[in-house]
């Protein structure tokens, strides 16, 4: 009987014990929070930001690989001039990123050659 009663006693009194086993959970909660989700959310502001920037004679390209120069710019439609007087409407969501404005020719990135 002693030994069934010792066993139990530590379970009534073991609020604190409870809470801890959580600990590694919320710190696990917190690591992904600031690695993944915080970033993310950052990155979607930058990208909506830039959607909302987009003007005129902007050179841009899609999401689907079209590279093109801003013609038409609507609430949600954007006309893209791809190549002499050939323009096709996208949706301003497809834009993936800017390309530099016209006429300009984007600076290239330096290769890394293998070292060997």
């Amino acid at each position: 009987m002693v030994g069934i009663a010792h066993a139990a006693g530590p379970a009534i009194g073991g609020g604190a014990g409870g809470f801890a086993s959580f600990i590694p959970l919320i710190l696990i909660f917190v690591v992904f929070y600031f690695l993944l989700i915080r970033p993310q959310q950052k990155q979607a502001k930058q990208h909506q930001a830039f959607l909302n920037d987009l003007k005129k004679g902007n050179r841009i390209v899609t999401k689907g690989g079209l590279h093109g120069v801003i013609t038409g710019i609507k609430d949600s439609v954007i006309t893209l001039e791809i190549a002499k007087d050939v323009e096709v409407k996208v949706s301003r969501d497809s834009v993936g990123g800017a390309l530099g404005k016209a006429g300009e020719v984007p600076a290239k990135k330096a290769k890394k050659s293998a070292g060997g």
